[in-house]
Formats: C-alpha cells, sequence, structure tokens
C-alpha cells in the first residue's frame, strides 16, 4: 500500500506459475517493433538496464521479474525511496539529476506535484485497459495526461483490532468522531500527510468529512485524545499497531481496506482486524516514465509489464492493493475480507491541486506543532 496495504513483502507462493505468460508479455514488446499508445506516444523499442525508483511498500516476485529480464533483455534494478509521499519528494528534488529511469507508486493525492515539478516525460501505456481510464489523473476534467499510467487501486481507511479491543471488552470506534471519546484516548496511530500518501489520503478525508471549516477541530480534538503520528505506513502498520506484526500498543492505525485479508485465521474463515469503511479515501497508484532517463524506451516497456494480466493477478497478494485489470484475478478471501468501501470520501482534485500544499501546512501548524 504507497505508504501500503498491509502484508506487501508478503511471498505468493503460486506465483511460480505466472512466468510464462509474464514472458509472453515480454515477447509481445521486446522486438524491436513500437507499439503506438492511445494517445499517440509510441514506445520505444529498447533493451539494457532501468532503475525503477518505487515506494517502501513496493514487492514482485523475483522469479517473474527474472522471467521479463530475460525475455526483454531489460535489466532492472529497484530503489525504493520511503513512503510514496517521500517517493514524490525525492523525485522533486533530483528532477535534475533523476534516480533512476521509471518510477511506481506516486498516488493521487501527490500526481500533479510531480507533474508540475516536471519530474515525468509523456508516456501512456498502450497495454492500458479500457476499464481503467477511468483512473488517469485528470479523467474527470478533460484532457487525461499521458505522463502517469494506473497501476493499482485501493481505499485507505482506518482500521481495528478485534482482538485487542474483544480482550479490554471497549466497543470499537466505528465512525471518525468516535475516536473522540475519552475511552479511545492514546489508542490511535497515522501517518504524517507531509511524508506519507495513506497520510494525505485520510486528510483528505477528514476535509471531505467535515469541511474546510472543520476538519482541523476535528484533528485538533484527536490530537488531545492521545494521537500518535508516524512518518510512513511501515511504522505506523508494523509497530505501532496491536494486530499487525510488532504487536504494539495502539489498536486503531490508518491502513488499507484490504489491510484484515492478511491478518486472516490459518484456514482463512477469520480475521483478527478490520476496516472502518466510513473513513475511507480511495487512493490510486502510478507508473510512468522520468524525465531525462537514461534508458526511457526500455523504462515504457517496464510500464507496460506492470500492467501484464500475469503481473496484475499478483498485486492483491504482493501489495494489498486492487489491480485496475479487470480480468486479473483476487484472492479468494477478498471478497468478504478486503471490500471496498462503498461510498469514500472524495476531494475534486483540482482543490486537491490548489488547497494540498495549504492543508498539510495547516494541518501540521495544529497537529505536529
Amino acid at each position: 500500500m504507497t505508504g501500503r496495504a498491509t502484508g506487501r513483502a508478503k511471498t505468493l507462493t503460486a506465483l511460480a506459475l505466472t512466468v510464462a505468460g509474464a514472458l509472453a508479455l515480454a515477447g509481445c514488446t521486446s522486438d524491436g517493433d513500437a507499439s503506438p499508445s492511445p494517445t499517440g506516444t509510441g514506445a520505444v523499442a529498447a533493451t539494457g538496464p532501468v532503475t525503477l525508483v518505487t515506494h517502501d511498500s513496493f514487492s514482485i516476485d523475483k522469479a517473474q521479474l527474472a522471467a521479463f529480464e530475460k525475455k526483454s533483455g531489460i535489466t532492472v534494478k529497484i530503489v525504493k525511496q520511503g513512503d510514496a509521499g517521500q517517493l514524490t519528494n525525492q523525485l522533486v528534488l533530483t528532477k535534475d539529476a533523476p534516480l533512476g529511469d521509471a518510477v511506481f507508486g506516486i498516488d493521487n493525492t501527490f500526481a500533479t506535484r510531480a507533474m508540475e515539478a516536471g519530474v515525468l516525460a509523456d508516456y501512456r501505456s498502450p497495454a492500458l485497459p479500457k476499464d481503467a481510464e477511468q483512473y488517469l489523473v485528470g479523467t474527470h476534467h478533460g484532457g487525461a495526461t499521458d505522463q502517469l499510467t494506473p497501476i493499482d487501486y485501493g481505499d485507505v481507511c482506518l482500521n481495528v483490532d478485534h482482538t485487542w479491543f474483544t480482550t479490554k471488552k471497549l466497543a470499537e470506534p466505528t465512525t471518525l468522531d468516535d475516536l473522540l471519546k475519552p475511552e479511545y484516548k492514546d489508542l490511535t496511530v497515522v501517518e504524517n500527510p507531509a511524508t506519507s500518501s495513506p497520510g494525505l489520503a485520510f486528510l483528505l478525508a477528514t476535509v471531505a468529512a467535515k469541511g474546510e471549516d472543520g476538519y482541523l477541530d476535528w484533528w485538533k480534538s484527536l490530537k488531545a485524545n492521545g494521537l500518535k503520528v508516524d512518518q510512513g505506513w511501515e511504522d505506523a502498520y508494523y509497530t505501532d499497531f496491536s494486530g499487525a506484526d510488532g504487536k504494539g500498543p495502539r489498536p486503531v492505525v490508518l491502513s488499507y481496506s484490504s489491510s484484515p485479508a492478511y491478518t486472516l485465521s490459518k484456514d482463512e474463515s477469520s480475521t483478527t482486524t478490520g476496516a472502518l469503511l466510513d473513513t475511507c479515501f480511495r487512493q490510486v497508484e502510478y507508473a510512468g516514465v522520468l524525465a531525462g532517463a537514461k534508458n526511457p524506451g526500455a523504462a515504457q516497456k517496464v510500464v507496460d509489464f506492470l500492467l501484464s494480466p500475469e503481473y496484475q493477478s499478483t498485486i492483491a497478494d504482493q501489495m494489498y492493493m486492487y489491480p485496475v485489470s479487470p480480468d486479473a484475478t483476487l484472492p479468494t478471501a477478498w471478497e468478504k475480507f478486503a471490500p471496498l468501501a462503498d461510498k469514500p470520501w472524495v476531494v475534486d482534485p483540482d482543490d486537491i491541486t490548489t488547497h494540498r500544499a495549504e492543508w498539510i501546512q495547516e494541518w501540521t501548524g495544529a497537529v505536529v506543532g
């Protein structure tokens, strides 16, 4: 999850079965025949090394990646740059000396920051399914950008540790306002919106829920009720959350609606955590080619590979996000334990672009000080 959906480091044991399909996809784009994109941006035939810059939660099966490299003649070096928010900030700071050739993990809360800074080259993958065009940046306002290709999506939501609340004989919170009650003091941990994409997504959810005139008051009240703020999702979920691997002290964490699929029982009949679906903001993650890339043609092929049916079908197990391809397969447990919110909170993309820096600054002053 980007800052991330839970269990992104979890290994998918069945991925070896997908290698043949990955080889087939790579073969379609590695023989020197440029494939025109829907926007007229041709894919440049190329091989050689590609540095893929991404966030800490990115995960890919080694056998699948090796198969793509062998067939395509492209060697992929993965460089991680913290949470998705930190990733975007690093790309902006280093735009005159790019950290790599391609990027994965810029999300819809930070996308326009990267585009306005000139971080990205024009390229929209021709492998993008028609059904996934709804996730393109700018789709709802005309003139969708050609700089970012959507790869996956998920709902950023508060999660609770069922076991903790059962043991303490305390009713679980269900709404944003519940977290302000005295019985939930010192129980919540979230990520910083200045450095974390899920943190920013949740800040936007509170702006939508409470309005521009009320969201800061809500945050101030939550701070007074013992809120903890971490820099990124990894620390919040794996260290401070009581329901994950770290067995931390706090039973309420900002994560994803898919996170409960990571805390399943061995027979996958139940889970020890749950998502509060009334607190969600929908996040979309993108891939793109970096402006000034040393090997832009091969970088385009890497973006195409991330949309292959084989890779798309591994996203849920590898990164606990939903693939943008409607044909990708999902784990059977997801229908019950990783539902998307029926009505996630929404902030107009133009408002995010206009007010993102302002809202982060106001939040920082009110919550971090």
